[in-house]
């Protein structure tokens, strides 16, 4: 691990692991999963039905509870994304697939089709479910939640909804 701080929040049997592609600036200097203020991903997840509560950056182990996890294709910290090499992505994604043979989460939502397809290999990706699976893991490629991607917030949610409905909704 980087000397940022960010660690996994993962453990065995959750219903989704979301795997952003690696940690921006802000998220480095506070330790802290999508800590930018411009990212999306905490009012995506609970608008998508994944937390009851909008979680803040610091509440991130409170995922635990829902069955979500976060983890990240690159552990080293850029400001744009677009900074990293294939081959960082590619051995992001092997590390990621042990990751994923070791917890077994139901699905994994990559969140970054440009990424998905360099840590994966993959020529031509649609959004949504992949027709693979990682052992008993479904795959789902999701819109990056940075402020930087041009999806509104209504398509995102929408996208982020579709993986929660097919999990089956939130489990108490």
């Amino acid at each position: 691990m980087e000397a940022h701080g960010i660690t996994d929040i993962i453990q065995p049997g959750l219903r989704v692991l979301f795997c952003g592609i690696n940690p921006g600036k802000s998220s480095a200097h506070t330790g802290f999963h999508f800590a930018h203020p411009g990212n999306r991903f905490w009012k995506t997840i609970f608008q998508a039905g994944f937390t009851q509560t909008q979680l803040k950056p610091e509440q991130e182990q409170q995922l635990l509870e829902t069955g979500c996890g976060i983890t990240m294709l690159v552990e080293r910290p850029t400001v744009l994304a677009s900074e990293l090499g294939g081959s960082e992505l590619r051995s992001g994604g092997q590390v990621l697939m042990d990751k994923i043979e070791r917890f077994q989460p139901l699905a994994l939502a990559v969140l970054g089709k440009q990424a998905y397809q360099q840590a994966f290999r993959r020529t031509k990706v649609e959004w949504g479910r992949q027709p693979v699976t990682i052992g008993g893991t479904q795959i789902w490629v999701l819109p990056n939640p940075s402020g930087l991607n041009r999806a509104s917030q209504q398509e995102m949610t929408e996208a982020y909804s579709q993986l929660y409905r097919s999990l089956g909704g939130l489990v108490d």
